[in-house]
């Protein structure tokens, strides 16, 4: 496997355009279109809020029913949730109005939307935009690039990733976008991502591969406790790498889910660090736990600690906090026996062992917690299983953009 640059353009098939329609944001790119030259496989996981946005419902429904998806439109700045019947109307016009411009059938087409929630879209600037979109849908890298770009709301940045690995002699591409900066607390997939890949390999295995795989990527990062009515994480397969299409989990499955989980958790990283105001990506890893699942537990409760991400943020080596999130989980373990560590890139130090604070400098800890990147690690000593979540630190800066976003 071999990571290569690009996002949703990087496979075979699939091409991508960008649009600045005016939805909610000015002089900016705030919709996207992504389109397969062939009918494509698909799966999706969504959110398990219990209040979903129309364009949930709507692909939810498309992903079930149809065999094939063609299209997917992406719109920033509103998000169509808390839209009543109106909203579900403006995700079929969506659809019907992008299937008649890419002539493809109307249930081929899904749609996406991120942004504020309890507005309606203005549909005669969505419909403009895409009339400006289908003509310079494209494969290149570019096209990809802007259209990571153009569905981003809080985001600083955007957010790509892209492998190459080789199934049955032939040479096979995955790549993909989401954004996601606030309200991020997955469960079943992220805020919004776009996957997309040359490999054939049935829907039944496409689907299972990714529900399998977002409970070690996007259901291990949180920026701030909220899961959004709008997650949506779409898989879209061309089969045009010609590789012997996959329909049971032999190797080259299991090459392919090992591909997903770099691509996932690459975009996952990517969004944990730059949540709203951060200045750091979080990254706690439990080790030699007891079970798999008491291990994915421990570990994101402590990157969803507001105190140990305020603590992160003023480089303070509070491992009490750090203790108290493990101990509020929910999960057995003894705190007599685990050790605690800082990591960065210049080094590890331990703070924590068998019931007592380690020797160690303050200032060595503060030097670590300071860097971009910051782990923690908790040596459960119970077993061998494992897991690692992702977050950010909490800053005054998360207030302010969440104080003033809908003006």
């Amino acid at each position: 496997m071999e990571k290569i640059k690009g996002g949703v353009t990087a496979a075979k098939g699939f091409q991508a355009a960008s649009a600045a329609a005016g939805i909610k944001y000015q002089n900016r790119e705030d919709m996207a279109l992504l389109y397969c030259e062939v009918p494509a496989v698909a799966a999706g996981t969504f959110t398990s809020n219990v209040v979903k946005a129309a364009p949930v419902q709507w692909d939810k429904a498309r992903i079930t029913e149809e065999e094939h998806i063609r299209a997917v439109v992406i719109n920033a700045g509103i998000a169509n949730a808390c839209t009543g019947a109106e909203g579900m109307r403006y995700c079929r016009e969506t659809a019907e109005c992008a299937a008649g411009l890419l002539e493809v059938p109307k249930g081929q087409v899904l749609v996406a939307s991120t942004g504020v929630i309890g507005m309606q879209l203005p549909m005669d600037r969505l419909s403009a935009g895409l009339r400006e979109m289908a003509p310079k849908l494209s494969p290149s890298p570019e096209s990809g690039l802007w259209a990571a770009k153009a569905i981003m709301t809080t985001d600083t940045r955007e957010k790509e990733a892209a492998v190459t690995f080789e199934v049955d002699g032939k040479t096979v591409t995955l790549g993909g976008m989401c954004k996601g900066s606030g309200m991020i607390h997955p469960n079943m997939c992220t805020m919004l991502g776009f996957l997309t890949t040359d490999l054939a390999i049935s829907k039944e295995l496409l689907a299972e591969a990714l529900r399998e795989d977002v409970k070690d990527t996007f259901n291990m990062i949180s920026v701030d406790g909220d899961t959004s009515t709008n997650d949506t994480l779409l898989i879209l397969a061309s089969g045009l790498a010609g590789n012997p299409e996959i329909t049971e989990k032999n190797e080259a499955y299991r090459k392919f889910t090992k591909a997903l989980h770099a691509v996932n958790e690459a975009l996952a990283k990517q969004m944990a660090g730059d949540g709203e105001g951060a200045t750091a990506l979080f990254e706690t890893k439990v080790i030699h736990g007891d079970t798999k699942e008491h291990a994915r537990i421990l570990a994101k409760s402590v990157i969803c600690s507001s105190l140990t991400k305020a603590a992160i943020f003023g480089h303070d080596a509070n491992w009490g906090r750090i203790l108290c999130a493990l101990g509020y989980s929910g999960v057995s373990f003894d705190p007599e026996r685990l050790t605690l560590y800082f990591e960065g890139k210049s080094g590890r130090i331990k703070i924590y062992e068998d019931g007592t604070a380690a020797d160690y400098s303050e200032e060595e800890a503060a030097r670590i917690l300071a860097e971009p990147e910051v782990t923690v690690l908790v040596d459960l000593k119970m077993g061998e299983e494992e897991a690692t979540a992702w977050g950010c630190d909490l800053t005054y800066d998360y207030v302010k953009i969440n104080a003033d976003y809908r003006s």
